[in-house]
Parts: structure tokens; sequence; C-alpha cells
């Protein structure tokens, strides 16, 4: 797996090594001893996937809170997505900034995201297929989440998207100065 830090403080984007041959190709999305080598939470709680009908469902920006806090690690399996962290944890010098790719099934990029940081996703395609792979167990207590559109961050989406989003994602409150 080869691993690269983005602008933002602890959040990479991983890559599949590939071992090609007539058959196709193999390769790792996962390795306890390398995500513990580079200081990252190597605990798998759960895993789930999201499975979006439309293009432009937009789901995000979430977090939890601790002490229920988690680190997650995301790949898109099928169709294409633009996917969002942004970073609130108050004692990291970037702050309030975030960071996007798309992730595709043809790229076959994942995100690594460390707890403090907010996740969310916009499609791309009709059919996308979202895999997570997280740290703690859902605590409903402990979700958070920030607007996708929170004058706060700046985020720059997709232009010409139609967003569809869920009632809960439209109304976060503005975040605290």
């Amino acid at each position: 797996m080869i691993f690269k830090e983005t602008k933002l403080s602890g959040v990479f984007v991983l890559e599949v090594q590939r071992l090609d041959d007539e058959r196709g190709f193999f390769g790792r999305t996962f390795c306890r001893s390398e995500f513990a080598g580079r200081g990252l939470n190597p605990d798998v709680a759960q895993c789930s996937i999201s499975y979006n009908r439309d293009a432009g469902t937009l789901r995000g920006m979430h977090y939890q809170s601790a002490p229920h806090a988690e680190d997650k690690l995301i790949r898109c399996t099928r169709g294409k997505l633009y996917d969002v962290m942004v970073d609130l944890r108050r004692e990291s010098p970037t702050f309030k900034q975030w960071v996007a790719m798309e992730l595709t099934e043809e790229n076959r990029l994942m995100l690594y995201v460390p707890k403090g940081c907010a996740h969310g996703f916009l499609t791309l395609e009709d059919h996308t297929e979202v895999c997570y792979q997280m740290s703690e167990f859902y605590h409903p207590e402990s979700s958070r989440g920030v607007r996708w559109d929170d004058p706060a961050f700046k985020i720059q989406w997709p232009s010409g998207v139609r967003a569809i989003l869920s009632e809960r994602d439209r109304n976060w409150p503005d975040y605290p100065a």
C-alpha cells in the first residue's frame, strides 16, 4: 500500500500497490501492521456500506464526538464521488481547513480520516457505493455534523450538481467561531 499525506494533518490518501499478471491484479486494501507502523489507528470495530441511487446525493459532513470519536477508511467500490474532509481539531495546524478528492471504482484510492475530522461526499454518478471501515462502533448520541455549505469552511463543491440532502444534513447549525 502507498500512503500519501494530504495538506490536512493526519489525513492520508492510500493507493493500492498492484501486483499485475495475465489474470488481472492483486493488492491489499488494508494492513494492520502498515497502519500501526505509520502511527495510524489499525483498529476496525465495524464496516459499513453506503449505496446512493442518484448522482448528486450529498452525505455529510459527519463525525462522532469523544469518547466515541472514530477514525475512518473510505473507499468507493462502485461509481464516482467527490469526497471531503474538514479538520475540526482545535489544536491542529490545519484547523477548519478542508481537503477533497475524487474516489472512483477505477482509481481505487482510499482516504484515511482521523478522529476529529468531519467527512462527507457528493456522488458524481448514479449507483455509487462507498465502503467504510471505522475504528469505533456507531454511537447515536455521539453523532455530530457540520453543514456542507457552512461559511466557516468555504468548501468548494463541484459546480452544476444538484445536491440531494437529508433534512438532518441540510439543517446542521453554523459551526461556532
